[in-house]
């Protein structure tokens, strides 16, 4: 499953399937399954879906430009949602401008789930105020092992570059994490790997970039039959991309060899059973 949001995320969650990861089909037309109700702008961008240790689907999501929290829900079904919470993962910080692209990762070992995200705090970090109005984004983040108490807010990715849309992804006994560096000037806009043995720290310096010669964000990835895929929103160019590897170090472009639902904006691949898919598919279907 692909969950994603369209043109300014103001009509809510979409989702897309695949069976083979490389071809991708809207769901129920691509018509929203969530309409978004928190902050003053009632946003849903970058969608994250994952499964919990318990079952249910875990959401969060970008709910504003400028505020300082993010949202989040759950469901058991990927239709019935509870109640959208709003987290206020910055609010100790009166400096703090956004909370952009949240996503989370389940840490089997000790059991809990860590939420992370982009934000700039103002004068934190120099940057020449000219470029990107200012934004100097790190990663940011929270642990929870309920999604009802969390932990303080902890600076996660720092290796003085303007970073944002990180996803983390479990390798035997390391983390994945896959980024963007932001830098405008000299431009970089493309996608890197750092990795770390643990989940809420420790990660390596960014690696050379992974994509080529075109403004990428939002990845996210899957591995199929030992192969990498990193999806990566061109959004100068308005579609997406792919890259694939073996090795997390030689990279094939396969942007030619996918296909997306038209107007897909940043989002998140999770996996359900077939059982779970044809469920849905009943709940969706008039009769």
């Amino acid at each position: 499953m692909f969950s994603y949001f369209n043109n300014n995320g103001k009509d809510g969650l979409h989702l897309a399937y695949s069976d083979d990861g490389y071809s991708w089909t809207a769901l129920s037309n691509d018509r929203s399954l969530l309409q978004p109700v928190l902050s003053k702008d009632s946003l849903m961008r970058d969608p994250c879906i994952v499964r919990g240790a318990d079952g249910l689907f875990h959401m969060v999501w970008t709910v504003s430009w400028n505020q300082r929290g993010i949202g989040y829900a759950n469901s058991d079904d990927l239709y019935h949602w509870s109640a959208q919470k709003y987290l206020p993962v910055m609010h100790h910080d009166d400096s703090a401008r956004n909370c952009w692209a949240p996503e989370i990762t389940y840490d089997k070992k000790k059991k809990q789930y860590i939420i992370y995200w982009a934000t700039t705090i103002a004068g934190k970090y120099k940057m020449d105020t000219i470029v990107e109005s200012g934004y100097n984004h790190r990663m940011y983040y929270v642990l929870t092992k309920d999604f009802k108490t969390f932990s303080k807010t902890k600076l996660l990715y720092d290796k003085g570059f303007n970073v944002i849309d990180a996803t983390i992804v479990p390798d035997g006994d390391r983390f994945i994490m896959f980024l963007k560096d932001e830098t405008r000037i000299p431009p970089q806009k493309n996608i890197k790997i750092a990795t770390s043995k643990t989940l809420n720290g420790g990660y390596s310096e960014a690696s050379v970039p992974i994509t080529g010669n075109y403004w990428a964000e939002g990845p996210t990835t899957l591995k199929i039959n030992g192969n990498w895929i990193v999806y990566f929103d061109k959004y100068r160019d308005h579609k997406y991309g792919a890259v694939q590897s073996s090795d997390l170090k030689n990279w094939t472009d396969v942007s030619d060899k996918i296909a997306l639902p038209k107007g897909i904006r940043h989002g998140s691949i999770f996996k359900i059973s077939r059982q779970e898919f044809d469920r849905l598919v009943a709940i969706l279907t008039p009769q």
